[in-house]
């Protein structure tokens, strides 16, 4: 039976999906969790695809999706700008360093900019404190921040030299 919402190409790898992975209900979270790697989030489509396939109510798949917060119904954006906000980081400025970047980007923390190039949120900790306060683009670190450097460096991504 196919799902009416679900385009042929989100059936299609929802069944590669759920071959992969199982159709069990205990397979919830790794089918949600595949899902966001393909996408960078969980598109509904995908979701009700992935719950056509397996048997597994899409309303169990949401409800698991939302308990959780690593997953993310919209996309994410081209960098990941991560803040710290541990308690040397937060000591060291944290607040403020969030604030510039919210200003230079025009998004808000947990939001992604129109053009899906950035994304920002907070993390509890980069294991980073002797550099406080810390930020991580991608899988690189940039401690030791100042105003200047914060907006240099949101500006060489923008500029794309980062």
């Amino acid at each position: 039976m196919a799902c009416c919402n679900c385009s042929s190409s989100s059936l299609s790898e929802a069944k590669e999906i759920v071959a992969a992975i199982g159709s069990e209900p205990e397979y919830a979270i790794p089918l949600l969790q595949e899902i966001q790697r393909r996408h960078s989030y969980l598109p509904e489509e995908m979701v009700e695809a992935v719950a056509e396939e397996s048997g597994i109510p899409a309303s169990k798949l949401f409800g698991v999706a939302t308990f959780y917060s690593q997953f993310r119904f919209t996309p994410q954006g081209e960098h990941l700008i991560r803040v710290c906000k541990g308690t040397a980081c937060h000591v060291a400025g944290a607040d403020t360093i969030s604030l510039i970047i919210e200003q230079e980007l025009g998004i808000a923390e947990g939001d992604t900019t129109e053009d899906l190039k950035f994304s920002l949120e907070s993390v509890a900790c980069l294991g980073c404190c002797s550099l406080a306060p810390v930020i991580m683009i991608g899988d690189k670190i940039y401690g030791k921040l100042t105003t200047t450097k914060i907006k240099n460096i949101i500006k060489e991504y923008k500029d794309g030299e980062a």
